[in-house]
C-alpha cells in the first residue's frame, strides 16, 4: 500500500505527499519516480483497489445533485456526437456486402476487415489526445473540433472517389487495397472523435449523470449505424426503392454512396462549427482540477493501470467473450449474398433488432449508472 493512500472501513482516506518508492505490480500503484498524487483518486465498488483515476473535482458534494432534466441539453449534444460517430461505422459495415455483391474473394473481405482495427486500438493513442490540448480552447474540443472538420472534408473528398474505386465508372473489379487505406483513415478519425467524446462525457455531465454517458454511446452509436447500414444499403437499392418507395420503377436508388457521403460530410461541417462557437467547455473542471502530467507520464500511468491483476482479467474476458460466435458473425451474411440474397434484405433483417438496442439501454441505464456496472455484463454474456 502506497504510503500516501490507504483505506479504512470500506471507505477513503488520503494522506497528502508524494510517491517516491517502487511500483508492486501486484497492488496496482504507480511506477517509479516522484509523483503528486494530490490530483488521484483511488476508486472502485466498497473500496476496492481497481483503478486509479483522476479527480475531475466531479465529486464535489458541497454542490447540490443535479437532475437529468437539468442536463438535457448536453445528453442530447453526447447523443447527436455519437450518432455521427456511427455513421462512418455503418457505412464501412456495409461495404463488405458491396464487395460481396460484386464476387471478390474472402481474401479481400479478410483484408478490408482491418478497418476496424482503430476502434480496437485507440487505447493506443487515447493518452496523446488526453495530454496534449489548447487551454483557451478547451481539452476536448481541441481534438473533437479539428476531427470532425477532417471527418467532414475526408467524407466530401471521398464522395467524389468512391465510385472509382468501388469500380462504379469504368466496369473494372474493386479497388480492395486502395478501399482498405481509405476506410481505414476513415475509422481512425473516427476513433479519435470517440476518444475525445467519451472524455468530455465525463466532465459535461455531473457525478449524479455520468451514467448516462454510456447510455447515450449506445444508443447513439446503434442509431447512426442504423442510418450509415441499414438505411443507407436500403435507400441505395433499386430494387427495394421500386418495391417500396417509388411508383414508377427506375434503374438506381434513390440514393448512391457519393451522394450519402456528401451529405453526412456536410452534417459534420455544420454540427462541428455550432459545437466550437456555441458549447463551452467546464472552465472550472478542466482548467482547475483536470490538468494532466506530460505525454509520457500519461503512457506510464496507462501502462500501470494494464498491469493491474484486476484490469488484465477484464481484457482477457473482453477478447474471449465473442469467440464462440465471431465466425459466424462475420460471414454468415457474406456467404448468403454470394448465395443470390440481396444486400438490402439482409440489412432489413436488422431492422427489428434496432427498436430494442436503443430501448434496452434505457431500461438498464440505472443498473450500469451504480457502483458495480458490469454485473449485467457478467450475467448476460453466458447466455449468450
Amino acid at each position: 500500500m502506497s504510503p500516501t493512500i490507504s483505506l479504512k472501513d470500506n471507505s477513503r482516506q488520503r494522506r497528502p505527499g508524494t510517491f517516491n518508492h517502487s511500483l508492486d505490480m501486484k497492488s496496482g500503484l504507480l511506477p517509479p519516480g516522484t509523483w503528486d498524487d494530490s490530483h488521484l483518486d483511488l476508486v472502485g465498488g466498497e473500496g476496492d483497489k481497481e483503478a486509479l483515476l483522476w479527480d475531475t473535482g466531479i465529486g464535489d458534494f458541497s454542490k447540490p445533485p443535479r437532475s437529468c432534466r437539468a442536463e438535457l441539453s448536453s445528453i442530447l449534444l453526447l447523443l447527436f456526437l455519437y450518432v455521427l460517430q456511427g455513421i462512418p461505422l455503418g457505412l464501412a459495415g456495409s461495404i463488405p456486402l458491396i464487395l460481396q455483391s460484386k464476387n471478390i474473394s474472402y481474401t479481400d473481405q479478410a483484408f478490408f476487415s482491418l478497418v476496424f482495427w482503430p476502434f480496437s486500438l485507440k487505447l493506443l493513442w487515447a493518452p496523446l489526445v488526453d495530454a496534449v490540448y489548447f487551454r483557451n480552447f478547451g481539452r476536448r474540443k481541441s481534438w473533437l473540433v479539428p476531427t470532425q472538420y477532417i471527418l467532414g472534408i475526408f467524407m466530401i473528398y471521398l464522395s467524389t472517389q468512391v465510385d472509382r474505386l468501388l469500380g462504379n465508372t469504368d466496369g473494372r473489379s474493386p479497388d480492395v487495397v486502395a478501399l482498405t487505406v481509405t476506410f481505414f483513415l476513415f475509422e481512425f478519425l473516427a476513433a479519435t472523435q470517440d476518444i475525445a467524446v467519451d472524455g468530455w462525457a465525463l466532465t459535461m455531465l455531473s457525478r449524479e449523470n455520468v451514467g448516462y454517458a454510456s447510455t447515450c454511446n449506445s444508443v447513439g452509436q446503434t442509431a447512426g449505424y442504423f442510418l450509415g447500414n441499414v438505411l443507407f444499403l436500403a435507400l441505395e437499392s433499386a430494387d427495394f426503392c421500386n418495391k417500396y418507395l417509388r411508383f414508377q420503377p427506375q434503374p438506381r436508388g434513390i440514393v448512391t454512396l457519393s451522394d450519402f457521403l456528401f451529405f453526412w460530410g456536410t452534417v459534420f461541417l455544420i454540427t462541428t462549427t455550432l459545437v466550437a462557437i456555441l458549447k463551452k467547455e467546464n472552465k472550472e473542471v478542466s482548467v482547475g482540477k483536470e490538468d494532466t502530467q506530460g505525454i509520457t507520464d500519461t503512457y506510464k500511468l496507462l501502462f500501470a493501470i494494464i498491469k493491474m491483476p484486476a484490469v488484465l482479467t477484464f481484457c482477457l474476458l473482453i477478447l474471449t467473450a465473442k469467440i464462440g460466435f465471431s465466425a459466424a458473425d462475420a460471414v454468415t451474411g457474406l456467404k448468403l449474398v454470394e448465395e443470390g440474397v440481396p444486400k438490402e434484405h439482409l440489412a432489413l433483417l436488422a431492422v427489428p433488432m434496432v427498436p430494442l438496442q436503443i430501448l434496452l439501454p434505457l431500461i438498464i441505464s440505472k443498473y450500469t449508472s451504480g457502483p458495480q456496472p458490469l454485473n449485467v455484463f457478467y450475467k448476460a454474456m453466458p447466455y449468450r
